[in-house]
């Protein structure tokens, strides 16, 4: 195992199933598999939807939450069934949505992160995760999806979006990106992928892949944003993900 610097809290992972609970601001550290808390502007969700296609442990943590920003971590280790994701521990913002695209005139967005430790032969993404529809609200991964815009700062151990890669080396928020496209259940998948390797400090304007998806891609401007979420999905290996800081908001 690679160690980047020595992680400030030692927590031991737990893997505790059962439905979704949502937690008080005082229980930091989240090991129930859909464990919710909430974490200022935001809500931090352990997510572990696809655990059934390996065998491993996960927890959570809220570190800080001040204002519109956050601060977590999670760690985990995955086994078996390497193709597949295992959960999507993220944060989502709460209310940072319900305007259509057309109508957002700016969404900044910073986010700082790093691994302390990581397993040899990892695979692993660390991502946004942004969802539209038709309607005005609705959950992500849902029958009011319409797409779900994915933005990978990290992609390790060769894995692939969902689709096929369409365009490479498009310029989009003074980043180059390979564009990745296809369907998923009742949505379409738009994944822009790094083309140089991790992006470990992003600070852009999320509107400018928006526009982009209006004017190349066929998204429609009178598509609602309905979640903006943030985090990591593993297929396998053992990592502790730490998030400095993040941070988005909506401005129409």
């Amino acid at each position: 195992m690679r160690s980047i610097f020595t992680c400030a809290l030692a927590i031991l992972p737990a893997l505790v199933s059962g439905t979704p609970v949502q937690r008080d601001a005082s229980a930091e550290v989240l090991t129930g598999a859909f464990d919710c808390l909430g974490a200022g502007a935001y809500t931090l969700c352990q997510n572990q939807w696809g655990a059934r296609a390996g065998v491993g442990s996960q927890n959570s943590t809220l570190l800080s939450a001040t204002g519109n920003s956050v601060s977590w971590m999670t760690n985990y280790t995955w086994a078996n069934g390497p193709n597949n994701v295992k959960s999507y521990a993220n944060v989502i913002h709460n209310t940072a949505k319900g305007v259509q695209l057309a109508n957002i005139q700016s969404a900044p967005t910073s986010w700082t992160w790093d691994y302390l430790t990581e397993s040899q032969g990892i695979r692993a993404d660390v991502s946004y995760d942004i969802w539209t529809g038709v309607p005005s609200s609705g959950d992500p991964a849902t029958s009011a999806s319409s797409f779900e815009i994915m933005i990978w700062l990290s992609g390790l151990g060769g894995i692939q979006p969902v689709g096929s890669q369409i365009l490479s080396n498009i310029q989009v928020a003074g980043h180059s990106w390979n564009l990745w496209k296809g369907p998923n259940a009742n949505w379409q998948v738009l994944s822009f992928v790094s083309a140089n390797g991790e992006i470990k400090d992003f600070n852009v304007d999320l509107n400018d892949f928006f526009k982009y998806l209006i004017a190349n891609q066929g998204v429609a401007p009178t598509q609602f944003l309905q979640a903006i979420q943030t985090g990591t999905e593993p297929f396998v290996g053992t990592a502790s993900l730490f998030i400095e800081n993040f941070s988005v908001a909506v401005n129409p």
